[in-house]
């Protein structure tokens, strides 16, 4: 026997439209509401820090000395969990970073025909009404290792956080995935 719930979820029918389809009124949108926070350094396979250099406008995984880690200035982010209102694959999160009095958040913006990963100075907001260029779905890395994470851009399922190297540094970008592949370059522990 099945024990049927006798919680009641009101709704308000509007019309009743063409083929007997009924419209509803007053329905909750797809939004995020911001849940906790987070104080985390995001590492890469190789243990350097995401470190962010908003004079340089740039942001790369580094070699950290504890003394400058003790600083924390550009390294310490604020991982900000959302809780939506569609099952999602993943947890909606968006990141910032205090560097010396200001903080900055990361977004994702096209530029010449691919999409740059920024920081911008600002808060991130507490609710989002719908899509935005700043929430990425934390995933685990693979089914066997639960403590590493990979990020996906929300606006463009398939595209990771990862990072790459450009001369001397290992740049954060955003990476397309295929299907069954598992990029190293992806893997991130907080």
């Amino acid at each position: 026997r099945v024990k049927m719930s006798t919680e009641e979820i009101p709704v308000c029918p509007v019309k009743l439209g063409e083929n007997f389809c009924l419209y509803f009124d007053e329905l909750e949108c797809d939004a995020l509401c911001k849940e906790k926070t987070l104080h985390r350094v995001l590492r890469n396979v190789d243990s350097q820090l995401l470190v962010v250099r908003p004079d340089l406008n740039v942001a790369a995984f580094e070699d950290v000395t504890d003394q400058e880690m003790q600083s924390g200035k550009g390294m310490i982010f604020s991982i900000h969990c959302y809780k939506t209102t569609t099952p999602l694959a993943g947890m909606p999160v968006a990141f910032s970073v205090q560097v010396e009095d200001k903080s900055y958040y990361m977004c994702c913006e096209r530029e010449r025909g691919e999409t740059i990963v920024r920081f911008k100075e600002g808060e991130v907001p507490k609710d989002i009404p719908g899509e935005s260029n700043i929430i990425f779905f934390k995933k685990t890395f693979t089914s066997c290792c639960s403590k590493a994470f990979k990020f996906e851009y929300s606006m463009e399922r398939g595209m990771f956080l990862a990072f790459e190297e450009e001369g001397y540094l290992r740049k954060l970008i955003l990476k397309k995935l295929s299907k069954d592949e598992v990029d190293e370059t992806m893997k991130m522990s907080l």
